[in-house]
């Protein structure tokens, strides 16, 4: 029987990419990219702060509380040449027993942009999904002006479904518009089994 998303805290390391747990160490690391408001202009707000107490906090829920809840699932991304040093997250959200489904997402701090490694974190997440969590569909959503994740998610082998039209509230943003992007274990057979 396949395992479920929340048996263990996911730990996934592919020669270029590190997904792991955030500890208590990672909160002035996480800072330098949640203090950034660029990092969140096309994303909710929803752990933009600058406040180091507020991440430390954070980091303790979201490792424990919320995993044992089953409510998501936020790792630090880390390069292998800097484990220690997390660089943005990783996050596994809605996630669907039945369907076997489940939403990505992914934030990098802004010296990271243009590096391809929002594409090996989409690459990273999704092996570990179809391979490890037997995922049958893996989905995204994101703004229509956000071009630099679309390009991400169709490089990632991802297809554009459509436009959902005032589908969500962001705060800050109040409700908004989203393109729905999916991947199906379908779609990548050559890929999950190797």
């Amino acid at each position: 029987m396949a395992r479920t998303l929340y048996d263990t805290f996911p730990y996934i390391r592919t020669d270029d990419i590190i997904i792991r747990k955030m500890t208590d160490a990672d909160t002035d690391s996480l800072l330098a990219v949640c203090g950034n408001r660029n990092v969140f202009q096309y994303i909710p707000e929803f752990l933009c702060t600058d406040n180091r107490d507020i991440l430390r906090a954070a980091i303790r829920k979201l490792g424990e509380q919320d995993f044992i809840e089953r409510r998501w699932i936020i790792a630090g991304i880390c390069l292998p040449e800097h484990p220690d040093r997390v660089i943005g997250t990783a996050e596994m959200f809605d996630y669907n027993e039945t369907v076997r489904s489940v939403e990505i997402g992914c934030r990098l701090g802004e010296e990271f942009w243009g590096q391809g490694i929002a594409l090996r974190a989409a690459h990273a997440m999704t092996g570990y999904l179809f391979r490890e969590i037997g995922i049958n569909r893996i989905q995204a959503t994101v703004l229509p002006e956000n071009e630099r994740s679309k390009r991400v998610l169709l490089k990632a082998g991802f297809q554009k479904e459509g436009l959902l039209r005032q589908v969500s509230f962001w705060k800050g943003r109040g409700i908004v518009d989203l393109e729905m992007y999916s991947l199906l274990r379908s779609d990548v057979k050559a890929f999950v089994s190797g």
